[in-house]
């Protein structure tokens, strides 16, 4: 893995929105990176800028009353935070592709389907309508869309919430990016149909050799899909490593509360899960020390008055918390002790 090339790196990303009631300081200090065929998981509960991180990537938060002010956004080694608009609009949809959370509102609900799919193609010089429609109908079926045919004259609404995802994914696909961003693609969608979708998504990778950013709250897809994770919390990145390291050498309070929160098949049905107290960090007035001190158990006074450093516990797994210091009291954040596999 670590020699693999990176297609993507995050420095330092500083971004921030104008508001009424101030400046929200929704990512601080974010840094990360994306290397070619790998599926990166982005993990943590609302409102912890996982998703503005992704949307920065491609330059689609508002600006204004968005702004950036600080760090870089390194895609195949162009800085997307210093590209013009014109580099912009090249680079989204043929470069890098987008899937959204919900369909139901990323479709245009006044146009066909094989309209929306061949809006890729809008800018594309020498390219017939036939030509359009038979790489939109060739994206369709690889995402395994039925009778093709007739799904390309229709309409959103006369579709199915897993169909209109597969469409999403198409328009994501149809140019043959490099990369993909997911943003909670399958929260909308019973469990059947986002086994569906995942698998797709993995035989994707397979056969395409795409990258893809999975945002999600939903530690389940993480473990099913990804290859390594970042955990977000207040704007920052609290953890990252392997899906393996982050499951079973957990290193930050934060990410063993989130993994005591949820249920395992093997949890007994009289388990009382535990929740993570509290309420998430003030993003106009962030605090001075780690932003999960509040409402860590574990917390000492040096967490509430400076921000800890990172930390490299492997080659991969990096954690900011100051119970790493050699001084810290030792304390066992695993969820799984012996015998992990």
């Amino acid at each position: 893995m670590a020699e693999q090339e990176k297609i993507l790196e995050i420095k330092n990303l500083v971004f921030s929105f104008h508001t009424y009631g101030g400046v929200v300081q929704a990512v601080r200090n974010v840094s990360y990176e994306l290397r070619k065929g790998e599926i990166l998981g982005i993990v943590g509960e609302s409102g912890c800028g996982k998703s503005v991180t992704a949307q920065c990537i491609l330059r689609l938060n508002p600006e204004p009353p968005g702004f950036f002010s600080g760090g870089e956004i390194l895609f195949k080694g162009q800085d997307v935070v210093k590209m013009s608009q014109k580099e912009l609009r090249k680079m989204r949809g043929t470069e890098i592709g987008f899937i959204f959370q919900d369909p139901m509102t990323s479709l245009n609900p006044t146009m066909r389907i094989g309209r929306q799919i061949e809006e890729v193609f809008q800018d594309a010089k020498g390219m017939s309508r036939a030509e359009k429609k038979e790489k939109a109908l060739n994206i369709m079926r690889m995402v395994g869309i039925s009778d093709v045919e007739k799904r390309y004259r229709q309409y959103p609404h006369e579709l199915s919430g897993g169909m209109k995802q597969r469409v999403m994914i198409a328009i994501a696909l149809v140019s043959q990016p490099s990369m993909i961003i997911c943003d909670e693609p399958t929260t909308s969608l019973d469990v059947t149909i986002e086994a569906q979708i995942l698998d797709l998504l993995l035989d994707l990778r397979e056969r395409l050799d795409t990258s893809i950013i999975m945002i999600t709250h939903d530690l389940g897809v993480i473990a099913r899909l990804c290859d390594r994770v970042v955990v977000m919390y207040g704007g920052q990145v609290m953890e990252t490593g392997t899906v393996r390291e982050i499951f079973y050498d957990t290193a930050h309070p934060y990410t063993h509360g989130l993994m005591s929160s949820i249920a395992s098949l093997d949890t007994d049905k009289n388990t009382v899960l535990t929740p993570i107290s509290g309420s998430p960090p003030d993003l106009f007035s962030p605090p001075a020390g780690c932003p999960f001190a509040p409402r860590c158990e574990y917390a000492m006074k040096i967490c509430y008055e400076r921000p800890p450093q990172e930390v490299h516990l492997s080659e991969e797994h990096r954690t900011s918390c100051w119970l790493q210091h050699e001084l810290a009291p030792k304390v066992d954040l695993r969820m799984r002790k012996e015998g992990a596999k």
